[in-house]
């Protein structure tokens, strides 16, 4: 067992060390990216330990200790040109394209990014229950301000799941099921003097989606892990039913069944520090079909002091990321900076962008 872990460790950091290649635009397929994982450059599966498992990989449920429940915990995301742009031109609503189509206007041909999630939820050893919402919307004017690029991403969930330890718990096997509601606007040149309503120019649908993850840890200095996550299983459509809140006549895109591979180790230097470092490789099914294999590999470390203050570092997209966390039995901050690329094949571009999170757990 001891052989095949390495093994199994050597080839996915080659994996990842080799997969360089020329730039591409933004991913979106991606369900959930937290605070925490995007302070880690958006590497996760391995190292998640708490609520947000239950979205990321569930086979992590295995590693929870205790009961708990989290009551409210908004998360909310922008880049670095939101500031800017309302100031150049107030709006009520950063998730509604109308709203913000005049900031667009005054800044022509700058990107423009806002996130707003929370996922009240309880969750135990190896079983969890939530609700998630989700408000996602990029969008860019043409220079001329004929067309916006919009994407525009609403979701309501309930997700459930569980995991199953195994060989005292060095073997961790889970799996979720998610009932989603997707209103989803994905139109490259949207007319800017068209109607901007969702309800006209969007795609809703219900769809059931199942998440498999294992994780593999070895009983030795530093626990090296290895994790694998298999996302949207035999892809998720969005046909089962019309969608809760609108009448659209067509459906959002369908999401490809796809893998996440990981390893981490988990150093634990005196009795109240210890870290955690991991390596990602993204999108591996469809590997073939993203031109940058560099946006797949992802990497993070955090520091843990007292289970009170961590510190987070890591590499998103060839883009720094770094934050920081104060946690305590019944609250905790959450602050993190990361970059994504957002450029094309022959132009790399960073967008900048920063999270702030608040929770309340009991």
């Amino acid at each position: 067992m001891k052989r095949i872990l390495w093994i199994a460790l050597i080839q996915i950091v080659l994996l990842c060390a080799f997969a360089m290649d020329v730039n591409a635009e933004e991913l979106r397929d991606r369900y959930y990216e937290g605070a925490r994982c995007q302070a880690m450059g958006g590497a996760c599966i391995a190292v998640v330990n708490d609520e947000t498992a239950l979205l990321v990989n569930p086979a992590a449920l295995g590693k929870l200790r205790d009961f708990y429940g989290t009551i409210f915990d908004p998360e909310v995301e922008a880049n670095s040109n939101v500031q800017s742009m309302y100031a150049d031109s107030a709006f009520s609503n950063p998730f509604e394209l109308s709203d913000v189509k005049g900031a667009l206007d005054k800044d022509r041909g700058s990107y423009y990014h806002a996130k707003a999630q929370m996922m009240p939820s309880f969750v135990g050893k190896n079983f969890g229950i939530g609700l998630y919402a989700q408000d996602l919307l990029d969008a860019k004017m043409s220079t001329d301000g004929t067309t916006i690029d919009t994407y525009y991403r609403r979701d309501l969930a309930l997700a459930m799941g569980f995991n199953f330890r195994l060989f005292d718990g060095r073997l961790k096997f889970g799996v979720n099921t998610k009932l989603i509601d997707r209103l989803e606007v994905n139109k490259s040149a949207l007319s800017s003097t068209g109607s901007l309503d969702y309800k006209n120019i969007g795609s809703e649908g219900l769809g059931v989606a199942s998440d498999v993850g294992v994780i593999l840890a070895a009983p030795w200095t530093f626990l090296p892990t290895v994790s694998a996550t298999l996302h949207d299983i035999g892809g998720t459509s969005f046909n089962t039913g019309a969608g809760l809140t609108s009448s659209t006549t067509t459906r959002p895109d369908l999401v490809p069944m796809d893998m996440d591979v990981a390893i981490a180790i988990f150093p634990i230097h005196t009795n109240y520090v210890r870290s955690s470092w991991t390596i990602e490789y993204r999108d591996l099914l469809t590997s073939s079909q993203i031109d940058d294999h560099a946006k797949q590999v992802h990497a993070g470390v955090e520091f843990n002091f007292g289970d009170v203050f961590f510190l987070r570092a890591g590499y998103n997209q060839r883009y720094w990321t770094a934050g920081l966390e104060l946690a305590s039995e019944r609250f905790q901050w959450q602050l993190t900076s990361y970059g994504e690329e957002i450029g094309t094949n022959t132009s790399t571009q960073e967008d900048r962008r920063y999270i702030l999170k608040f929770a309340c757990r009991f």
